[in-house]
């Protein structure tokens, strides 16, 4: 038998490839000699890089780099086994991990870190480089991004403006002629699960600003900065960006990388899957396993599970796909008319949140060997009786 195990990460218990590994385990106690093809996967956000990395034979790179409160920090971003491409969460440079609660100001944290990751990458040669959104400090609309990158953001006495979402309404002008001229030649491919314009009720400032730290009046300040910065990026490079789906993603970042970068935007599920060569992986095999922490209602807009199942359908329709859990959520029952076979939770009995954490590897490798044993009933099934209508 072939199996082909595609898990995401389990937060704060597991990475995709220690899911998918603990997998194995358990069907190979019921199956030693089956063919197990491990797939480790991520949605774009975090995990991403270690998803990437595990599934492609890549590696790490760790650099100092100037964080969301412009006091240095230690970030990572992944080359993958290619060689030619680089995986950056910008949430590993310009993320809310590196500030507290008592310090989060979203009018003065910057992406300036994640621009500087960007010329770390472009500095090893690479071709591609793919930008996961989440998680970000930031309300700036990736000036300090650009910053990092040559851009020049001046006020109307010809200065160069200050860092940060709270002085974005000094931009008099803006000028791209010290950009690094690798950006134009590379592919910048960015992973954005949400639909959020730049500005508005529904923009950056007003959804994502409060997690953030921003009080109402601060969103107010920060939705009017963003408009006028949006404004100078029409008026001096021809870009529009203020209504653009998925612009006010990450404070505004991915409104940042469409105006001074060759970006793409895509679904980061898309995006894994595309570059694990999942598809291919799943071609022949008797049935895949996926998961993650919690599976729920929303797991079908874009989370790991749901795109796995997708990409079974499409390349193997017959092929089961079942999902593991830490916790099974309200309108789980939905999932099964989207490509699901079946979903189980992996908690083999009430207790602290933390000791489940623990166990997490040992669950699923229990979990996932009784799910092997109750597939040996449909193997060893008398050919009398039909399975299909038991």
């Amino acid at each position: 038998m072939k199996f082909v195990l595609a898990p995401d990460s389990f937060k704060e218990s597991m990475t995709a490839l220690q899911v998918a590994n603990s997998m194995e385990k358990g069907l190979r106690r019921v199956f030693p000699d089956c063919e197990i093809v491990k797939v480790p996967m991520a949605d774009g956000g975090e995990g991403t890089v270690q998803s990437l990395i595990d599934a492609t034979a890549g590696k790490i790179i760790s650099v100092e780099v100037m964080g969301p409160l412009h006091t240095s920090v230690q970030a990572e971003f992944g080359l993958l086994g290619d060689g030619e491409t680089a995986v950056i969460e910008m949430a590993s440079a310009s993320g809310i991990i590196h500030t507290s609660h008592k310090n989060r100001n979203p009018l003065i944290t910057t992406t300036y870190g994640t621009g500087e990751l960007i010329k770390h990458a472009l500095d090893l040669g690479v071709r591609k480089i793919i930008i996961g959104l989440g998680g970000s400090a930031t309300n700036d609309g990736g000036q300090g991004m650009a910053s990092a990158l040559g851009v020049k953001f001046k006020n109307a006495k010809g200065e160069q403006v200050e860092l940060g979402g709270g002085y974005l309404d000094n931009i008099a002008d803006i000028d791209v002629s010290g950009l690094d001229p690798r950006v134009a030649g590379t592919e910048f491919i960015v992973a954005c699960d949400v639909t959020n314009p730049l500005i508005g009720p529904n923009g950056a400032s007003s959804v994502f600003g409060p997690q953030k730290g921003a009080t109402p009046e601060k969103v107010k300040i920060l939705d009017r900065n963003l408009g006028i910065y949006a404004e100078k990026i029409e008026s001096c490079l021809g870009i529009t960006t203020a209504s653009v789906a998925g612009a006010g993603a990450a404070g505004g970042l991915g409104a940042g990388l469409l105006a001074f970068t060759p970006a793409k935007l895509q679904q980061g599920i898309d995006i894994v899957i595309q570059f694990t060569g999942l598809a291919e992986k799943i071609i022949g095999a008797d049935v895949v396993f996926t998961g993650e922490g919690g599976i729920d209602y929303q797991t079908k807009f874009g989370k790991t599970p749901y795109g796995v199942a997708n990409i079974t359908q499409k390349v193997s329709p017959h092929t089961p796909v079942i999902a593991l859990a830490g916790a099974i959520g309200e309108g789980v029952e939905n999932l099964y008319g989207e490509n699901f076979t079946a979903i189980f939770g992996i908690l083999r009995q009430a207790g602290p949140l933390g000791e489940a954490l623990k166990e997490g590897e040992k669950n699923v490798a229990f979990t996932t060997e009784n799910i092997a044993r109750l597939l040996t009933v449909g193997i060893n099934m008398p050919k009398s009786i039909d399975k299909h209508n038991i």
